[in-house]
């Protein structure tokens, strides 16, 4: 009984022993054949690559070791994500270095350099169509802006024929442009330029923000035209005679000869008084008289005075009215309409305040004084010289001859004016 226990018990502990034995030799052999699996795996890789052929492959335990050389360091630094993709491997030790071999670090480079040689001259016959093309549709538009009938007969002056001859130059280059990457098969780039470019003319913009500005005044005035040349303008405070308009300024002749250049968008925002717009214009003058005298009688006098004189217009008809009472008397304000075109505007005014001034003391009506002169010499009384009562020419001479300087400024350069007769007047 004892003995049949004494074989059981060696008999159980037996089977386990060689149940581990055979255990282990299977793991074995099964993690060899897993690494050399993955060694294998490796390998037909590293052959579908170039430029991997002196690199040699051992695994361990799951542990690929790569030694050899390579043409450069970042293909040596490829192999490690390479590796570590392959089912099964635990980690990389990648020991492969860049060769020292001049001939093999340059044959990568010359076989880019053959195969981008390749490339190009099978890519060479479709860009010359596609340039052919481009040519093409360039040449039709530059001959369509040069013709003229056709731009100035549509634009109002010469500077806006000349901007439509540039967009007709503009559209036929991005239409060609178009055409030969539709040619190219590479549509998709013109995206990319027309997106660069409107960042680029974006930024432009803002930094030439003045210059645009001033360019699109100068297409606003050319196409209203609120004057013409010899127009009386004043602009912004400035007064003259509107010698042209050009794409960046308006240039005025100062009644004292000077030259004024206004910049168009200064023109185009600011507030314009054309004096030369109405042939009619009225002339204005105050005159103080005392307290005490009659002020009905008074004005009628001074209006019948001012109506009567030759160069003033019987309609509108001359007027005058009491501004206000000072110190030294009542002032009266009288007004008058003359023919511009014919008469002198300031010199008309001059020949009204004379005449109203003698009818006034004929009628013996005081002018008041309000300086105070202190006498330091006496010396003797002069006789009183009468006032001549003739009434003064004041034709438009003076204006007539601004007007021939301006002309003579107009025909020494003509070359850049937008403004023209035959245009609408705003």
């Amino acid at each position: 009984m004892r003995f049949l226990l004494l074989i059981c018990l060696f008999l159980a502990t037996a089977h386990p022993a060689r149940a581990q034995e055979a255990t282990g030799t299977i793991t074995t052999e099964n993690t060899a054949a897993q690494d050399a699996a993955i060694a294998n795996r490796i390998r037909e890789i590293l052959t579908e690559l170039d430029n991997y052929g002196d690199v040699t492959v051992t695994v361990n335990e799951g542990v690929v070791t790569l030694r050899g050389t390579t043409a450069s360091t970042l293909q040596a630094d490829a192999l490690d994500p390479l590796a570590a993709r392959v089912e099964g491997v635990v980690a990389v030790r990648n020991e492969v270095t860049e060769t020292t071999d001049i001939a093999e670090r340059l044959n990568p480079a010359l076989e880019r350099f053959r195969a981008r040689f390749d490339q190009f001259v099978t890519f060479l016959p479709l860009a010359l169509i596609a340039a052919a093309a481009f040519a093409l549709i360039v040449f039709i538009g530059l001959a369509l802006a040069r013709l003229r009938q056709p731009w100035e007969r549509l634009a109002p002056n010469t500077f806006i024929a000349e901007i439509y001859r540039q967009l007709v130059r503009l559209a036929f280059m991005v239409f060609g442009l178009v055409i030969a990457l539709d040619i190219l098969n590479a549509t998709a780039l013109l995206s990319t330029i027309l997106g660069a470019a409107g960042i680029i003319g974006l930024a432009l913009g803002f930094a030439v923000r003045d210059t645009v500005e001033n360019f699109i005044a100068s297409v606003m005035l050319s196409f209203r035209q609120p004057f013409r040349p010899n127009d009386t303008v004043e602009i912004n405070g400035d007064i003259g005679k509107v010698i042209r308009l050009t794409s960046r300024a308006t240039i005025l002749l100062s009644f004292d000869g000077n030259h004024i250049r206004i910049p168009n968008a200064t023109v185009f925002k600011s507030r314009i008084i054309n004096y030369t717009q109405n042939a009619e214009r009225r002339f204005m003058f105050s005159v103080t008289i005392e307290r005490d005298a009659d002020l009905y009688a008074t004005r009628t006098l001074v209006e019948e005075t001012v109506q009567n004189l030759p160069f003033v217009l019987g309609e509108p008809a001359a007027q005058s009215w009491i501004e206000a009472l000072h110190p030294a008397g009542v002032e009266l304000v009288i007004t008058g309409w003359v023919d511009q075109n014919a008469t002198s505007i300031v010199r008309a005014k001059g020949e009204a305040l004379r005449q109203v001034k003698l009818a006034i003391q004929n009628a013996g009506v005081v002018i008041p004084d309000a300086t105070q002169a202190i006498m330091l010499t006496r010396e003797a009384a002069q006789p009183d010289v009468a006032e001549s009562t003739r009434v003064e020419t004041v034709d438009a001479s003076d204006d007539a001859a601004l007007e021939r300087i301006v002309d003579a400024e107009r025909d020494l350069d003509a070359s850049e004016d937008l403004l023209r007769e035959d245009s609408p007047k705003e």
